[in-house]
């Protein structure tokens, strides 16, 4: 909490409602954090100016729309110093969801939504092993998700 003091205990508490429901309506937020309609409004406008909420966006449940695989991928970087260049490729394939700079054995771990396992292998091949920079990879299939979330927040 310390590294903004321009947040308190309300903002905190409107965030908290909105990542458990992104769509109530700011009068519900309102009545339950005890405050009106139009402080809802200049404390999210404020939140968004400090570049706390950067957007929204909708939760896809993929497998409904035929996207039945969803893997992850660790890279391995020829030079560590070229990961900018590599996830500037990377966010450029429609299939990759997110990408993450990580310590560890790989440079970069990215999560890929994909229809099948043939789709997934295009991407692989056709795609990701394009990408100039990258060494190798390793795929790893998620069976099931159990929890996605955001981390709830201290009050």
């Amino acid at each position: 909490m310390a590294a903004n003091l321009d947040i308190d205990n309300v903002d905190l508490k409107i965030l908290s409602l909105l990542m458990e429901d992104a769509n109530m309506p700011y009068t519900e937020i309102a009545k339950r954090v005890y405050v009106s309609g139009g402080t809802v409004h200049v404390r999210m406008k404020k939140m968004q100016e400090l570049g706390i909420v950067t957007g929204a966006s909708l939760k896809i449940d993929h497998s409904k729309l035929g996207y039945d695989i969803v893997a992850f991928l660790g890279i391995y970087l020829e030079k560590s110093s070229q990961y900018h260049e590599v996830a500037d490729q990377l966010i450029r394939i429609p299939e990759i969801v997110s990408v993450h700079y990580t310590t560890g054995i790989y440079s970069i771990f990215a999560k890929i939504v994909c229809r099948d396992t043939k789709h997934l292998r295009n991407v692989l091949h056709d795609k990701i092993q394009n990408v100039k920079g990258i060494q190798r990879t390793e795929t790893f299939i998620s069976l099931e998700e159990s929890v996605e979330r955001s981390v709830k927040l201290e009050i």
